[in-house]
């Protein structure tokens, strides 16, 4: 169900990018995944995170998805305190968001991190809606503003609204490669000729090689901290 949550919740092509240890969740860190479930037990939204240890610079933060995973596996094999919670994806289905349970999860996670001690959750925050101006640099897009001084973007919005600030922009926590032909199915598109493609979901143009029958795509993120205050 979980995978399935997921399949409805990103464009498919990010489901082929270079992430080797997503397993290590369930089988290594099944305590640090929350879930939502509606009146009858469907799974209506989940989030990921994992325990690690972070000196508190945003030269510490892993670059990666999977420098993110790696450093909670070897933390936790060296016996290492984890003094941080990581988020690394919030999924709500897609027939009960605008409710507010993108905040709830970020919610349940500060908690999360509050109840193990803590004191950081630290996110690597993907824009909603910067698929929608993927030639906007992401340095820029990320700083834009509403009439009321609130972030313009949705997502991020919700995070200043709880209390995260912003660290650094991470600029490919996600790399997709795959051939022309891997890159159409994905897509539904056809690319004729090389050279750079708008593409609904992705959040920059992804660079497609006919000559080298290949396609690559890097996903920026905009590392947030989220201070968590001890419990009373």
């Amino acid at each position: 169900r979980i995978d399935q949550l997921s399949a409805g919740s990103w464009p498919r092509f990010l489901l082929h990018g270079n992430v080797s240890r997503w397993h290590l969740l369930f089988d290594a860190f099944p305590r640090y995944q929350i879930l939502l479930c509606g009146p009858a037990g469907e799974l209506i939204a989940a989030g990921h995170t994992v325990p690690l240890v972070w000196d508190g610079s945003p030269s510490d933060l892993p670059s990666t998805i999977d420098d993110v995973l790696l450093r909670a596996e070897s933390d936790a094999e060296r016996g290492r305190k984890p003094d941080s919670l990581s988020a690394l994806a919030a999924m709500v289905d897609a027939g009960h968001r605008g409710c507010g349970l993108s905040g709830i999860l970020v919610e349940e996670m500060r908690a999360l991190a509050r109840c193990l001690s803590c004191g950081s959750l630290i996110a690597p925050v993907r824009p909603t809606w910067k698929s929608r101006y993927p030639l906007a640099p992401f340095e820029r897009y990320v700083d834009w503003e509403r009439a009321d001084g609130s972030p313009f973007d949705p997502w991020i919005r919700v995070h200043r609204r709880l209390g995260a600030v912003p660290l650094c922009v991470a600029p490919n926590t996600l790399t997709v490669e795959g051939s022309v032909g891997e890159w159409e199915e994905w897509t539904g598109m056809e690319f004729p000729e090389t050279g750079p493609y708008i593409v609904p979901g992705a959040l920059q143009p992804v660079s497609i090689d006919r000559e080298r029958d290949l396609g690559r795509y890097e996903d920026p993120n905009l590392w947030m901290l989220h201070p968590i205050e001890p419990e009373p």
